[in-house]
Order: C-alpha cells, then structure tokens, then sequence
C-alpha cells in the first residue's frame, strides 16, 4: 500500500478524559487516502526540544469520503502531550498509513477485544466489518468505568461488553471472563491492549479453536524498519514490528 507523508489539517481536537485527546485530521487535497484497520500513522512532534522522533499513534477512524482520519492519543510523555495542544486550522506532519492490518472477513461473527488505549483501533475495524457484511461484537476492558472511551461509537457499530475490574460498569473482572465467552461462538477474534491481556486472549482463542489476531504495541522510532526498535521474536525469527505487524496471528508468535 502506497505511504504518503503530508501535512494534515487538524479540524477538531476533543479531550475524552484528562489524558485522552481526540484529534480529528483532513487531508489538503479533499481526500483522506485509503487506510486499513490496525494501521497507524507517525505524527511529527513540533516544538518540544526534549522530542525527536515522530509518535506511533493507531487509527481510531478512517472515511475517505469525509476526508476524516482520527487519532486517539493517549498522554504519557512530552512527545504525545504536545501534540495534544494542536488547535483546529494547525497542520500536522503525517507518515501514513503504516504497517498491516487486520483480516478483512466479510461475514462472521468477529469478537473485538480492546483494553486501554487499545481500543482505539478497534473501532474503525469494527467500522469496516460491518460494511463488509461481518457482524462484530466488541468486549471492552478497563479498571473503571472512565477508562472506557467511546462507548456511544462503538455501540453504533455492534453488541458491546464491557469488565472493569472494580465493577463500576459491566461485568467485574478481566475481559477473559466475561460470560459472553461462553455463550458465544464466534469465528474469529482479535485483540489489541497491555501484552498480558493480549496473551489471556490468544490462549482462550487457542482452547476455543477460534483464530486469533494481536496487534502489537512494541516501541517503535521509524515505523519503516530501519531502527530495529520494535523488533518481535516469532516463528519465523526476529521480525519488525512496524513493516510486518502491527498485526500477526497469534500462531506466528512464541506466546505458548
């Protein structure tokens, strides 16, 4: 897939949460190029002398006819708190779109699970499911109800779960016992979020004979393989996350 690097238009910029910034962009050109789910882009830091590198950040949301792509940043250092002081009519220094993305099933019933700031990415692919005629089911985690973000838009889209680990929303507990695990047959499943849940989602995809994808978070510096940052060990050998993932079946990984 072709890689553009351009100044993008930010048109909205939404704090969710006190660490949670939604930052819509538009391309110049009317066009938002095509971008597929668990893709990401690398956004230029401008003025913050401690940040050199250009910050990974998932796609939350792609319409190429609206010429709209979102980004849901989470704040966590100096790079991404400076790009949460972008302001509508600033642009943004934009490589993209990066990586591979998830299966694109055009049926099914497809269990989406997102924990933290790993859900992101799973709602512009429970975006394109849908319109390809799967059916997706999302199951969300976080430890409290203000961890989970964009419930509105996600329910758009499919049934959702939810487990917070304090109970203040949903089923208590983590998002691998949550009941509709049992009460449901899906045929495939994908997960994005903290490694270890990651993995508690691979090993019941394993039991339950369900394929199973990950989409990784590794540190990455380029996003074009040239830093050997993000490197992952797998079946294959030592691999780059950001050219041959973000995303891998879980079967090409060394988790079990």
């Amino acid at each position: 897939m072709k890689k553009y690097l351009t100044d993008l238009v930010v048109k909205r910029v939404e704090f969710l949460r006190d660490d949670y910034v939604l930052i819509s962009l538009s391309d110049p050109s009317g066009r938002m190029p095509e971008c597929l789910p668990g893709q990401f882009v690398q956004l230029a830091v401008e003025g913050e002398p401690k940040v050199m590198l250009r910050r990974p950040i998932s796609i939350n949301w792609c319409d190429v006819e609206a010429n709209r792509l979102d980004v849901l940043i989470h704040l966590v250092g100096p790079g991404t708190t400076a790009l949460s002081r972008l302001r509508e009519g600033e642009t943004v220094s934009t490589l993209f779109p990066l990586g591979n993305g998830f299966t694109l099933h055009n049926g099914g019933d497809i269990l989406l699970v997102g924990g933290g700031v790993g859900t992101a990415p799973m709602l512009q692919y429970g975006k394109v499911l849908r319109e390809m005629g799967a059916r997706p089911h999302f199951l969300l985690g976080g430890r409290s109800a203000k961890d989970l973000l964009q419930l509105d838009r996600f329910k758009a889209l499919g049934e959702v779960s939810v487990t917070t680990e304090d109970a203040t929303l949903g089923e208590r507990g983590f998002v691998t016992q949550h009941s509709i695990l049992a009460a449901k047959r899906f045929d495939a499943v994908a997960a994005c979020g903290p490694k270890p849940m990651m993995r508690a989602v691979a090993l019941w995809a394993r039991d339950a004979g369900v394929p199973c994808e990950v989409s990784l978070e590794n540190m990455m510096a380029c996003g074009l393989g040239a830093c050997l940052c993000c490197v992952e060990k797998t079946v294959r050998g030592n691999v780059c996350v950001c050219t041959e993932g973000p995303v891998f079946p879980t079967t090409e990984l060394t988790w079990f």
